[in-house]
């Protein structure tokens, strides 16, 4: 497995940092983060969002780490530096939604191919949450899952709803399918939007850390995405959310300052998780693992004390 570039200079994680090259079976590129952890508890598998890249969670990895748990991360196609796939690099894209799975079990064979152990733990963010969501339903073999503002419904307001079905689906008849979306811009979002009308977070030492990244390394950042991936995103949230919850051990975080997701789905969701419990954080944005250092804390102690819960199969199987 041939390594592959990983910005240490950014991530703030913990030392020993590294990433590999990933080829999967249609023929892309995806790199895979890993921050080793020598007798750790298990490995936490970290699903990242839309736009985002490994380095985005090198804190996150150094909070799970003094939690006990090693992180993976991976860059989904069409964002960080795995293969981009739309003909405008700039744009978040997407053939079709089960293409990410094909991702997860790319990363799967990485994970086995670099002999890093168990037990495994979902902890997926905001797209993360959608792809982890559809991976526990084909058998992803985690003790137990988490979730930060899971992309199981976008936020949309009614009058602008079905304008966005008409639109995603108009433009796929009509050939348009890597335009920009409406109200959407190419650049990337923290380079282009204030810090007091932003949606990810309330912590300006936070945001200007993204910022930073984002500045240092152009190359990692995409902007806004295509109408096939909203097309593709409605239709995989609206599939998922018809669907009984898994029987894995969940635990999910959602901000009462929540703009990008639907927060009802996301209550919906939790309400019907026999083993599901759902953790409102007062205040919080879009990015609860990117929230001020309070948040954070009380995020990591709460998440890895629950996989702390599940660290046997068997403890898993009997709560489920």
């Amino acid at each position: 497995m041939e390594p592959a570039p990983f910005f240490s200079d950014v991530d703030d994680g913990p030392d020993g940092g590294c990433a590999y090259w990933l080829t999967t079976p249609d023929g892309l590129k995806l790199r895979l983060a890993h921050w080793p952890m020598a007798e750790a508890k298990g490995t936490v598998l970290l699903f990242p969002g839309r736009t985002e890249y490994a380095e985005k969670y090198g804190r996150a990895a150094a909070d799970l780490q003094a939690r006990g748990y090693r992180t993976v991360a991976i860059d989904w196609r069409g964002q960080g530096l795995a293969d981009r796939v739309a003909g405008d690099p700039a744009l978040g894209h997407v053939a079709q939604f089960s293409d990410y799975q094909v991702d997860v079990q790319t990363l799967l064979r990485g994970i086995e191919g670099l002999e890093i152990p168990g037990p495994f733990f979902l902890l997926g963010h905001s797209m993360g949450g959608a792809i982890g969501l559809r991976a526990l339903y084909e058998g992803l073999p985690v003790n137990a899952a988490a979730f930060t503002a899971p992309m199981w419904g976008i936020e949309l307001h009614a009058i602008l709803r079905p304008i966005a079905w008409l639109v995603s689906s108009a433009s796929q008849v009509l050939g348009m399918s890597e335009t920009l979306s409406p109200g959407t811009r190419s650049e990337t979002y923290v380079l282009f939007e204030d810090f007091q009308k932003n949606k990810l977070t309330t912590d300006l030492e936070m945001y200007d850390y993204m910022r930073h990244q984002a500045r240092e390394h152009p190359e990692l950042m995409i902007g806004g995405p295509t109408t096939k991936w909203l097309y593709e995103a409605l239709h995989e949230t609206r599939a998922l959310s018809r669907m009984a919850a898994p029987p894995v051990p969940a635990l999910t975080f959602l901000g009462t300052s929540e703009g990008i997701v639907s927060r009802q789905r996301v209550r919906d969701r939790m309400a019907s998780w026999p083993d599901g419990h759902l953790k409102m954080v007062e205040g919080a944005r879009h990015e609860v693992m990117m929230e001020g250092p309070g948040v954070r804390a009380s995020t990591f102690d709460s998440c890895c004390a629950f996989f702390d819960q599940h660290l046997t199969k068997a403890d898993a199987r009997s709560s489920a």
